[in-house]
């Protein structure tokens, strides 16, 4: 694509969002805040979220939420208000980890497809500001796309610890990958990993999107290939890491 188209549908992509955003950018935000949080603690019912927990304390509680897009989709929210990957809350040293609660949260997802996946078709994703619609943060918990978790898995023997491209573009962008050698993420947080890359920084991790895939490696362990990729309005990228899941899920069928 030239230079000038490829500069227009970056520009598309960005006045897209801000309409949605536009919209009701905190509808999240007060779905979990003024009906789900309430609602447990007044009734015993989070509804309409699936589930709305503490682990240790108020500042550390996050909802499960259905999301409308997909028959399977959820949605990992926190109960604080954190805008999202730009946020600096979570990169405290208290921080909760979002992605390991998410990961916990596949239960939800599973159970809407009927049985149980290999850790290689589900994926956590969150996308830049310049890619999302909402600003509280949010994980979407989905199948992974078919054609992703191709290409990913004939490059896994070659994912290592560190930050590295991954060789091949993931829906026409070109994703890093690295590899994590936790099967749930307790004690590893993805956003804290991206942010130790000193190419990205504490400061440079609002541009960017992360996808944190299950995977098995050769060896048999079992972790996760996170997959970065950051916003680029010259290369018409809206940094949007939910492009690499699949709401059809087609993969589980």
């Amino acid at each position: 694509m030239p230079h000038a188209l490829r500069w227009l549908a970056a520009l598309l992509v960005v006045f897209a969002a801000g309409a949605a955003q536009a919209s009701d950018p905190d509808a999240l935000w007060h779905l979990v805040h003024d009906r789900c949080a309430p609602g447990l603690a007044a009734k015993g019912d989070p509804a309409p979220c699936a589930l709305v927990g503490y682990p240790q304390g108020e500042a550390s509680g996050y909802a499960v939420l259905k999301d409308r897009n997909g028959a399977f989709q959820y949605l990992l929210i926190p109960a604080a208000k954190i805008t999202g990957i730009e946020d600096p809350a979570i990169l405290a040293k208290d921080a909760t980890n979002y992605f390991a609660a998410a990961w916990q949260a596949r239960r939800f997802f599973l159970a809407r497809i009927g049985h149980e996946l290999p850790r290689d078709m589900i994926s956590l994703a969150i996308n830049s500001p310049y890619g999302r619609s909402q600003n509280q943060l949010h994980i979407h918990i989905e199948c992974i796309d078919a054609s992703v978790r191709a290409a990913v898995l004939a490059k896994l023997t070659a994912i290592g610890p560190a930050w590295q491209p991954l060789g091949v573009d993931l829906m026409g962008h070109p994703y890093r990958a690295r590899r994590l050698d936790s099967a749930d993420l307790t004690g590893v947080n993805p956003f804290k990993e991206l942010a130790a890359d000193p190419t990205v920084g504490p400061a440079g991790i609002q541009t960017h999107t992360l996808v944190t895939l299950g995977a098995t490696f050769p060896d048999g362990r079992d972790g996760f290939v996170l997959l970065d990729d950051r916003f680029d309005i010259t290369a018409g990228d809206g940094g949007s890491g939910e492009e690499l899941q699949d709401h059809g899920c087609a993969v589980a069928k």
